[in-house]
């Protein structure tokens, strides 16, 4: 039993901190792959270790101090193949480097170091994501390519050329100076906001949410909001995972289970969030030419918040502004939420006109809420075969398990 408990205990450990350790490690060794097998290391030495000696004071200080000794010891053992030279000057850096696993201090936070390193110019910006997703989220590389609608072989080919061009080119692991910020601060924006997007609805598991990966996404987009208050985008986005994150605890039953938006309580509701993301709103509309995507989106879950009833949106403003985002950052995720929207304005029969045209497209194959979509839309037409048949697909397409219970819910009600 103490054994059970301590591997629960490693992997709650492991879930909150593996982003955070990997990139202190990555700074400290300057190799991915090698960061990446010390704390593999460190976590096999957490399960042997702590069911004797006990959980350390500071959990993450410590896997990153076994991770660092780790990775020492892989160069010591692969010191015939390195060049002699290049490996003392590698493990005098490592052992002289101060461990420093609480660090914030604005652009030099290990994970925006990390996050930065990832979208290099000479990675294109799937991959940036691809690769940040799988270090900072911990996500395996099965679900990273579910999040890309792509296959697992093809998404582990990626991920390899991606860390084996950061070796090569010798990409460093560093922050670039603020000359240079402004060429990856739109692949980092993203990836943060991939970062907070797994957090709020998770490709896989058993939990609705993770409140640790939202959480870390908002904490680095205020830490770049301080750093580079002029750019609206940054405000945009940290706006809209403010207003997301403030629904976090209505959005599950106390089971687990799926609250869908107009059914939520209401005064569950972060106010405070809300007020918050709403003044970043408006903001980051103000800033000089074209809204970002992120200020839209952030408009958007604005005018909800803003509803003290489901029944009292404001569904023609949000239309408006899916259109505005349409044209702004054209996807056909974005046409998918716009024919959501449509569906409470002109009716579910116009709305699945456009649900039809989108799956004729063949880009969401793999994507369960555009049957689940169909679906709900068929049932409020109240062709119950078909939206049987749909359900079916949504559910077998469906990874993280609050949403496959209500997804059945749904077919058995039918």
């Amino acid at each position: 039993m103490a054994d059970e408990l301590t591997a629960a205990a490693v992997e709650r450990v492991f879930r909150a901190e593996a982003g955070r350790v990997l990139a202190t490690l990555i700074r400290l060794v300057g190799d991915f792959e090698l960061a990446e097998e010390g704390l593999q290391e460190a976590v096999t030495a957490a399960l042997r270790q702590w069911p004797d000696d006990g959980m350390p004071s500071n959990p993450r200080a410590w896997l990153v101090n076994v991770g660092r000794h780790k990775a020492i010891d892989r160069l010591r053992r692969r010191r015939m193949m390195l060049d002699r030279q290049r490996e003392l000057a590698i493990m005098a850096a490592i052992e002289s480097e101060a461990v420093q696993t609480d660090r914030d201090d604005g652009l030099d936070d290990d994970i925006l170091r990390l996050i930065f390193t990832c979208c290099h110019p000479a990675l294109n910006r799937d991959t940036q994501v691809a690769l940040t997703l799988r270090a900072v989220c911990g996500l395996s590389t099965e679900a990273v390519a579910r999040a890309f609608l792509v296959g697992v072989d093809t998404m582990a080919q990626r991920l390899v050329r991606a860390k084996a061009k950061i070796r090569i080119a010798k990409i460093p692991y560093e922050t670039p100076p603020p000359e240079r910020l402004g060429e990856r601060l739109e692949g980092a924006l993203a990836v943060i906001y991939q970062v907070f997007t797994e957090g709020y609805a998770p490709t896989e598991g058993p939990q609705l949410t993770r409140a640790d990966l939202s959480a870390e996404a908002i904490r680095l987009g205020r830490l770049l909001l301080a750093q580079m208050p002029e750019r609206p985008a940054i405000a945009g986005l940290l706006a809209l995972m403010l207003l997301h994150d403030a629904r976090r605890d209505a959005r599950a039953t106390a089971e687990g289970d799926l609250v869908l938006l107009e059914h939520q309580d209401r005064g569950l509701w972060d106010r405070g969030r809300i007020a918050e993301g709403a003044a970043l709103v408006e903001r980051a509309l103000r800033g000089p030419g074209l809204p970002s995507a992120y200020a839209v989106q952030a408009a958007i879950a604005a005018v909800h918040a803003e509803a003290e009833r489901f029944e009292a949106t404001d569904w023609p403003q949000i239309v408006g502004l899916y259109e505005v985002l349409l044209r702004l950052s054209p996807s056909p995720v974005v046409a998918l939420n716009h024919a959501a929207a449509v569906s409470m304005v002109d009716g579910p029969q116009k709305a699945l006109n456009l649900v039809d045209a989108l799956a004729a497209r063949e880009e969401l194959g793999g994507y369960h809420l555009l049957p689940a979509t169909r679906a709900d839309l068929l049932r409020r037409l109240g062709r119950r075969d078909e939206a049987r048949e749909a359900y079916r697909a949504a559910l077998e397409l469906a990874r993280l398990a609050p949403e496959r219970r209500w997804l059945a819910r749904r077919l058995a009600e039918l």
